[in-house]
C-alpha cells in the first residue's frame, strides 16, 4: 500500500506519530499486536508451576501484566535471555518449557481500543523480515510452538495449512507465511508499510529560550550551544517506499518515539581476507542453495569448503551433505569448546546437528593423509586467502599451511545489522560504543525492562539488536516497550487533566 496516499496527513511536518517501529519481522509484529490495544491477562482458571510467580500474579489478577510491575515479576526467574522481562513472559507463554514440558499458556488476550496507540512498522518486505529470505529446505531450529506470537496458536494455524504434521519443528517458509497471516487476521494491516527503506533518523533540538526558534539536526551540525539550553524534541525519520513500477517515492515524518526491530541478518560477516570477493565465494545460506539448485556445483568433484561452527554453518554442511558434495569445514574453535551451540541441543530434539557435530569430532584432518570422501573438518584453523584459480590456503593454530582446490566457498560466520541510517552507524548504542553492533559480542544496551536505549532516550530496541535471537524470547521486548509508553502516555493524560482542571489554571 503507497505510504503517501494512505498516511497522506504525514505530509503535514505538525503531524507526530507516537511511535514508529523499523523492522517487521517477529519483534515489529508483535509490538503492533500491544500497541494496538491486545492486554494479557491472568486466564481464570491457570495455575502457574512456578508458585512463587503465580502468587504474585494473583496479586494483581484485575490488571493485565503490561500494567504491573514488571522488575517484581521478573524477580528470581532465570532463562535462556540474559534480558529480564525477556525470561518472564517466556515463561508466561510456555511454562517450565526448557525443563521439556508442553504446559498451556496462562494468559488469555482481551483487545482494549482506548489503549491504541498509533504507531506505523516498516519493513524493506512482507510482514515476517528476514523469515522471508531463509533458505527453506532447513528445519527451524525452535518448536512451532515457540516461533507462534500472541493470540495466534501456530498448530492451529498450520494444520489447516498440512495434512500430515511430522514432529514439532517446522519449516522457516511456513513460519514466514504464518506471520504475514498473522499480520492480516489480527487487523494490523493498517499499521504495516512494506517496501520501506529508511535512509536517516535524527534526533531534533530546539533551543530552550526560544519558544518559537526552527527545529535543528544537531547530528549534520556543530552547535556551539551549552548543553543545558538545547531540549530534545522529535525524531525525523526519512526514507522511500518502492512501488510497482520499481520507481521510489520518498518519505519524511516525525515520531515521539522509535523503535529498532531490524534484526541482525541485514550483512553478513566477513573474513577480510585475500580473494574474498571472488565470484565463488558466498556469504550466506540463500546463495550457496541458490547455486546447487542451478546446478552451478553438479559433477564437481572438488570440495565446498564452509567456514563456520554455528547451526548456519551446520544447515550448510547438512545441504552439501544430501546433495552429495564433499565439503571442507573450517571453523577455529576446539571441538571440545563448551560455547559450542550444539552443546546447548538434546541429542534427541536435534538429532541432525548433532550428526553434524559427531563429524567434526571425529573426521577431522590429519596432517599426512588425504581428504575423506565426503567431509573432513578443520578444528582450530582459519583461511589465510582464496586464489583466483579457485584455491585457499587454510593455515592451523600451529602456523602450518595447507593449500585445496575448491568448487565453491561458504562463508558463514554471523551477521551484523545494518543501522546506516543512525549517527555512527549506531555504533555508540552498544556496550562497547567502538564496535560495530552484534547480537552476542555487543548488544544495543538497554534498560532492563523498559527496552529504552541507555544512551538515547525514546529510542528502544527489540530482538537480536538486545541479544534475544530466539523469537520465543524477542517477544518480552514487545513487553517491555509497551509498558513503558504506557506508563508515560497515562503521565500525559495526568498533566493534561491537571492543566485543564477546576479552575482553569495550569
Amino acid at each position: 500500500m503507497p505510504l503517501v496516499e494512505e498516511t497522506s496527513l504525514l505530509e503535514d511536518s505538525s503531524v507526530t506519530l507516537p511511535v514508529v517501529i523499523i523492522g517487521n519481522g517477529p519483534s515489529g509484529i508483535c509490538l503492533s499486536y500491544m500497541l494496538s490495544g491486545y492486554r494479557p491477562y491472568l486466564s481464570s482458571e491457570a495455575i502457574h508451576p512456578n508458585t512463587i510467580l503465580h502468587s504474585k500474579l494473583e496479586e494483581s489478577r484485575h490488571l493485565s501484566i503490561i500494567d504491573q510491575d514488571l522488575e517484581y515479576l521478573s524477580e528470581g526467574l532465570e532463562g535462556r535471555s540474559s534480558n529480564p522481562v525477556a525470561v518472564l513472559f517466556d515463561t508466561l507463554l510456555h511454562p517450565d518449557a526448557d525443563f521439556g514440558y508442553d504446559y498451556p499458556s496462562v494468559l488469555h488476550w482481551k483487545l482494549e481500543q482506548r489503549h491504541y496507540i498509533p504507531h506505523l512498522v516498516f519493513g524493506k518486505g512482507p510482514p515476517g523480515g528476514a523469515w522471508h529470505n531463509m533458505e527453506g529446505s532447513m528445519l527451524t531450529i525452535s518448536f512451532g510452538n515457540w516461533m507462534e506470537l500472541p493470540g495466534l496458536k501456530f498448530k492451529d494455524w498450520v494444520s489447516s495449512k498440512r495434512r500430515n504434521l511430522k514432529g514439532d519443528r517446522v519449516m522457516p517458509d511456513e513460519i514466514a507465511r504464518y506471520y504475514k497471516h498473522y499480520v492480516k487476521v489480527m487487523g494490523l494491516q493498517k499499521n504495516f508499510r512494506e517496501n520501506t527503506f529508511i535512509t536517516s533518523v535524527s534526533r531534533l533540538y530546539r533551543d530552550q529560550d526560544d519558544s518559537d526558534s526552527q527545529e535543528i539536526d544537531v547530528s549534520k551540525q556543530h552547535l556551539q550551544i551549552e548543553k543545558s539550553k538545547i531540549i530534545k524534541r522529535n525524531w525525523e525519520i526519512r526514507g522511500y517506499q518502492r512501488i510497482g513500477d520499481g520507481s521510489h517515492v520518498p518519505f519524511c515524518l516525525f515520531a515521539e518515539n522509535v523503535v529498532l526491530a531490524t534484526g541482525t541478518l541485514d550483512s553478513p560477516g566477513h573474513l577480510e581476507i585475500e580473494g574474498e570477493d571472488f565470484p565463488f565465494v558466498f556469504h550466506s545460506m540463500p546463495e550457496f542453495g541458490a547455486a546447487v539448485n542451478k546446478g552451478k556445483l553438479r559433477g564437481k568433484v572438488d570440495p565446498v569448503l564452509i567456514v563456520g561452527s554455528g547451526l548456519t554453518a551446520a544447515d550448510a554442511v547438512l545441504f552439501a551433505h544430501n546433495n552429495n558434495i564433499p565439503v571442507i569445514h573450517v571453523f577455529r574453535r576446539r571441538v571440545t569448546d563448551q560455547g559450542l551451540i550444539f552443546k546447548q541441543l538434546p541429542k534427541k530434539l536435534y538429532p541432525e546437528y548433532h550428526k553434524v557435530y559427531h563429524m567434526m569430532c571425529t573426521q577431522s584432518y590429519a596432517g599426512d593423509s588425504n581428504l575423506l570422501s565426503d567431509y573432513t573438518s578443520f578444528p582450530e584453523h582459519h583461511v589465510l586467502s582464496f586464489k583466483s584459480d579457485m584455491k585457499c590456503i587454510l593455515q592451523s593454530v600451529s602456523g602450518l599451511k595447507k593449500i585445496f582446490k575448491l568448487s565453491a566457498a561458504v562463508v558463514l560466520i554471523g551477521s551484523h545489522p545494518n543501522l546506516s541510517f543512525l549517527k555512527e552507524q549506531g555504533c555508540y548504542l552498544g556496550h562497547k560504543s567502538s564496535q560495530p553492533i552484534t547480537c552476542k559480542g555487543n548488544p544495543v544496551e538497554i534498560d532492563a525492562f523498559t527496552y529504552e536505549c541507555v544512551k538515547e532516550s525514546n529510542l528502544f530496541a527489540l530482538g537480536p539488536l538486545v541479544g534475544d535471537n530466539f523469537v520465543r524470547f524477542l517477544k518480552g521486548g514487545a513487553l517491555g516497550v509497551t509498558h513503558c509508553l504506557a506508563i508515560r502516555q497515562k503521565k500525559k493524560q495526568h498533566l493534561f487533566v491537571e492543566r485543564g482542571g477546576g479552575d482553569g489554571i495550569a
